[in-house]
Parts: C-alpha cells; structure tokens; sequence
C-alpha cells in the first residue's frame, strides 16, 4: 500500500523518518510517496487534505482534528525547546516609559525592559500564523497586532535589513541567530513551561482519518520503529540529514536533534498527552482555536 508522507527537511524529522522511508526497518508492506515542505506548508497541506500522512504545528491540528487523528509516535514536544522572540539591537528604539500592564523581556545583556504600550506598533515577522510559536506569541502578546508571516529561515535575514522589528525563530536559528549579532528578548517556550509545567507540543504526526484503522495503527507501529531504529543507530541517516539541512554544521543538526528528538517522539504517552490537552484547552479558552468535537489520539 503507498501512502503521500509529508515532513519538514529539518534535521529531527529526516531523523525521525530515515529509517522508514530507506526500509531500515519492516514497513510492514507500506510504501511511502514523500513531499518536503516547511511546516507552514505542511499546515496548508493539511487543511486541503491532500496528504495521508503528515508533520503539522500543534495550532493547525486544532482547525483539521475532523479530518486527522494524531498518531502517538513522532512528535516534537519537550523542555526547553521553545521559539524565541528576538530583536537586533538597539532595543532602545522601542521603549516606551509609561506602562501599564507590563510585559517584560530582556534587552539581550541581561536587563529588564518594558515595551508593553508599543508593543501593537511593532513588526513581529512569524513563521506561520497556524505554528505553535505563533499560538504561544498569541498568549503572551495578544495585542501584537503587525504580524508578518515568512518562511522561518528568513527571519534573521529580515531583522538585519530592517524589515521587521522582532522576529520569532523557531527551529535551528536557535543556535544561530546570536552569532549574527541578535538578541533574545523573550523565551516563549519559558513562559510556558512556568504558566503550566508541561513540556510544549510543537509538532506532530497526524494519518488520514478516511484510512482503516488497521492501517493507522500500523502508521504508527512503523514509525516508532523508525524513530526506535534512529536512537540506537544515530549516524545511520547522516548523508540523508545533510543532504537536507541547508548548510547546517554537522554539530548544529545532532544540537537540533538532541532538542526536539526525545521520549516523546517514541510515546507520547500520559504526560505528552496531557500537555496536549492543555494546549488546547488554554487555546480554546482565548479563543485562538476552533472547538474540537473529535478525539485527538489515536484509541486502539
């Protein structure tokens, strides 16, 4: 049976599905037909409905969970992993004196500032309006009012020229964007593992819900072997990873595997689904997302 496959050339997930798509391991008689796409094309994807399988955002889960079931391997959620809004200094520029409610970051030298009256003024470039970063932003800063979306890779290229006023970076540029002179302002990854003291759901993997069942079920047995067969034979996809991950250090993709590769991605398990529901929930409360009448998991 050939399935359509869509995930992100970043290094967690070429990781996660080295093994997979290579038959590494026994796919079980399933052939897969795979598209590489950022994961804000991946989110449109899924609301068309045009693959089988999929990575999507935990945000954009919400608006297609009539027409996918999340599959329990494969997902991105962890400690620490979180985007980060960040500014090219100076950041005085954007202070403001006379706050009201106050929303604080950092200048990016360790001190406080408050930017709260401005902060509907400024030009936040975003990697998608349906990622998860997007949504956490959305918590923090609701009246962030001049979002402009852009592909992620280019956020750091937008804040040197002067294009936007903060950027929210997700994936790699964690690890890059301070050797180009940036500076973190907000942690929003931080904020929520204090506001809830769960890990954040940042992406997953979702199957058709018009596919038996028996067949995704068996999505999600192949896939954690995969995922099983990475973690005990690291270097086993290095070509496949390098070959997609956009002139990245060898050192910066296994930092960004370490970061978004974990237990998690195995099992979502209790604790992977209860952060889950959390999310959704606290989104359903603001009014971000739409209410969800389907089971989330996948239910043996």
């Amino acid at each position: 049976m050939k399935l359509t496959l869509g995930f992100s050339p970043c290094p967690n997930d070429t990781f996660i599905f080295d093994a997979l798509i290579h038959h590494k391991i026994d796919t079980e008689g399933l052939e897969f037909e795979v598209f590489y796409d950022d994961v804000e094309t991946l989110n449109q994807k899924a609301f068309r409905g045009e693959l089988d399988i999929t990575k999507l955002s935990y945000h954009a889960f919400a608006y297609v969970a009539d027409q996918y079931v999340l599959l329990d391997a494969g997902s991105a959620l962890g400690f620490g992993v979180g985007p980060l809004l960040i500014f090219k200094p100076p950041i005085d520029r954007f202070i403001d004196n006379s706050p009201k409610e106050i929303i604080k970051g950092e200048d990016g030298e360790g001190f406080t500032v408050d930017l709260t009256e401005v902060i509907s003024k400024l030009r936040i470039g975003i990697p998608g309006k349906y990622t998860t970063a997007n949504f956490l932003l959305s918590l923090l800063l609701p009246d962030a009012q001049h979002k402009i979306e852009m592909v992620f890779s280019g956020i750091e290229d937008a804040l040197l020229k002067d294009e936007i006023d903060f950027g929210l970076i997700i994936h790699e540029n964690r690890f890059t964007y301070q050797n180009r002179g940036l500076k973190k302002f907000i942690d929003l990854g931080d904020f929520w593992e204090k506001k809830t003291g769960c890990a954040i759901p940042l992406g997953g993997i979702v199957a058709n819900r018009n596919l038996p069942a028996e067949v995704q079920h068996k999505i999600n047995r192949v896939l954690r072997k995969s995922v099983e067969f990475a973690f005990a034979n690291p270097k086993s996809g290095l070509d496949f990873i390098k070959q997609h991950a956009q002139e990245m250090s060898e050192e910066v993709m296994y930092k960004h595997i370490e970061l978004y590769v974990n237990k998690y991605s195995i099992d979502l398990g209790e604790e992977g689904r209860k952060a889950i529901n959390i999310l959704f929930d606290t989104a359903l409360e603001k009014g971000i997302i739409p209410e969800i009448k389907k089971g989330l998991f996948l239910t043996e």
